[in-house]
């Protein structure tokens, strides 16, 4: 009998297929990453440029690179910030407790330590604060 012609060239075709819940799980695994400009220039001229990077993960592989943003963001995690107001109240009462004991004339011989760092209510600025 005559064979088909699919089977003589050793042809396969898959009846393998993926469902979205496995490539959205292939994708959260290995991450993918989508990144694009576009520029619009008149003359020669740039008049807007946009940059767009995209990386889609899941949060275990975002941990692996180094990518941990949602852990000190304001808005998706504000307990932090809560507790650097408290303590940020707390340096400032000691500080001041610190200036009562140095104004007292009989606890002058008592060394004063160095201030501690005051850390900044606002999770997006990057400096520390001195407190005197």
């Amino acid at each position: 009998m005559n064979a088909p012609q699919d089977q003589k060239r050793g042809i396969v075709h898959g009846v393998e297929s993926s469902t979205l819940a496995d490539v959205l799980e292939r994708i959260l695994d290995k991450g993918l990453v989508i990144a694009g400009d576009i520029k619009v220039k008149l003359v020669d001229i740039e008049l807007l440029t946009i940059q767009i990077r995209l990386l889609v993960c899941s949060v275990e592989k975002a941990k692996e690179m180094g990518i941990d943003w949602w852990s000190e963001n304001a808005y998706l995690n504000p307990n932090k910030v809560v507790k650097k107001l408290e303590n940020n109240d707390l340096m400032d009462r000691m500080a001041r407790l610190e200036e009562r004991l140095l104004a007292d004339s009989s606890l002058n011989t008592i060394p004063h330590p160095e201030p501690l760092p005051k850390i900044s209510p606002d999770p997006g600025t990057a400096s520390v604060n001195q407190s005197i």
